[in-house]
């Protein structure tokens, strides 16, 4: 027993030595340590002013400026969504203007697919625009984030570039797989086999589509794909 009282007295003499010396150290830097925590309380302060008195009231400002182009874009006019009605701005102004809120970086999303829906009638530089649109736009929502990396794809097949688009579209199905968006790329990558008559690879997606996602809106219709590609 007495020596685990001793043992006991030597552990209270160790913790005592230590707080001594932490707080011969306190002491010592007391100045260092003010100057330190001042630095942080003014730090924390910043951020909280530029917070409130320049990055929310921007965040305001880009989400109204976008309001009416998403009425605009919800009734399919893509040309006043994309550039604006000459009295309020565009998808492109906002996502210039505000790309560092929310909304601006939302807009360069919106702005890509309403330059896919224009390019069938305009130039061609429409689906090269929405390639730059889609690299200025970065979220973390899994499903978005896979719907924009498979219009890098649909932007590169309408480009002619079968091999890109095919690397967008394995990418968009395999980031996030789901029944939703993992389904409908795996059509569009069946898709573009098909185009280069690779007809045994576009057969093994489809049947992989039957195996793994019957219940889809592809898996539901994907007999007739499978009958197609076996008879090539």
């Amino acid at each position: 027993m007495a020596k685990k009282v001793n043992k006991t007295e030597e552990q209270l003499a160790n913790v005592e030595e230590n707080l001594s010396k932490a707080g011969l150290f306190v002491v010592d830097n007391q100045e260092k340590i003010v100057k330190i925590m001042g630095s942080i309380v003014v730090i924390i302060a910043i951020f909280t002013l530029y917070t409130k008195f320049i990055v929310e009231p921007k965040e305001k400002e880009a989400s109204e400026e976008m309001y009416i182009a998403e009425f605009y874009f919800q009734n399919n006019d893509f040309d006043k969504a994309l550039n604006g009605d000459g009295q309020y701005s565009g998808f492109l102004t906002v996502a210039n203007n505000y790309s560092s809120t929310k909304s601006g970086n939302l807009a360069y999303y919106y702005a890509a697919i309403c330059q896919m829906n224009l390019a069938p009638n305009d130039s061609i530089n429409y689906y090269e625009n929405a390639l730059n649109s889609l690299t200025n736009f970065d979220t973390d929502d899994e499903i978005l984030y896979s719907l924009s990396t498979g219009l890098k794809g649909d932007a590169n097949l309408e480009l002619g570039n079968t091999n890109e688009a095919l690397k967008y579209y394995e990418l968009a199905s395999n980031d996030y797989q789901n029944d939703f968006t993992t389904p409908y790329f795996l059509m569009k990558q069946a898709f573009v086999h098909e185009l280069n008559e690779d007809f045994n690879l576009a057969l093994n997606i489809y049947e992989s589509i039957k195996e793994n996602y019957p219940q889809s809106k592809e898996g539901l219709s994907i007999d007739k794909y499978i009958s197609s590609a076996s008879n090539r």
